[in-house]
């Protein structure tokens, strides 16, 4: 996964913030739109709320690019080695089953339905976490100059520079849609409401163990 050509000899912040755009503009929307919109659907909060989840997804990314950051300038190209293997998919699979059981935790009448509706921002946030650990070319670069820099300091910078281009993806936009889509779709029929809930939680499990038989 090394990719040390794609880092220019003297790399600055915006530079690294360019390419975390380049991955939020493209690669992010494909790979996460099936996460996020279909938790969207299933957590049943309308517009608001999905734009609101979509930056918890936001805030996720770049704390998750700022901690690969900071570990590649410790450990150098040890830590791109292990993230082409399986660690990334793992992590995702998890994450997701874990949005699954959230969602069907909200529809429950007891203690836990009250901790899952008052925690709900924190699914989106696990999983902008994870899917940040997708290999990919740009995420190579990033770690290939984080490791040459020999600077935990400064792969913290980078990470967050490339994490704030990542964060500004068109999921801002489709996701309040999806969110509101959800929204009147149950509007008056709570029977609706439960089974859109319960089919995205059952899809959030799905997906989860899709990527973990992936690696298996």
């Amino acid at each position: 996964m090394s990719d040390v050509g794609l880092v220019p000899q003297e790399i600055g912040f915006f530079s690294v913030w360019l390419l975390g755009l380049s991955v939020g503009l493209t690669a992010c929307t494909a790979v996460c739109l099936p996460f996020m919109g279909t938790w969207a659907i299933g957590q049943g909060g309308g517009g608001i709320m999905a734009l609101r989840h979509t930056g918890m997804f936001a805030a996720g990314k770049v704390m998750a690019y700022g901690f690969l950051g900071v570990l590649a300038g410790l450990l150098g190209v040890w830590l791109e080695e292990a993230l082409a293997g399986s660690t990334g998919h793992v992590f995702i699979g998890i994450a997701s089953i874990l949005a699954g059981f959230w969602l069907l935790a909200m529809g429950r009448a007891n203690k836990l339905c009250t901790v899952a509706q008052n925690g709900k921002g924190l699914p989106p946030f696990a999983l902008g976490f994870a899917l940040s650990l997708t290999p990919c070319a740009p995420l190579a670069a990033l770690l290939a100059a984080c490791a040459m820099s020999g600077d935990p300091w400064l792969g913290l910078g980078y990470g967050v520079a490339f994490g704030l281009g990542a964060a500004l993806t068109p999921l801002f936009i489709v996701m309040p849609l999806i969110g509101t889509f959800g929204k009147k779709l149950g509007e008056g029929r709570p029977w609706m409401g439960r089974m859109l809930r319960y089919g995205a939680a059952g899809a959030l499990v799905l997906l989860g163990l899709r990527r973990i038989w992936l690696v298996l």
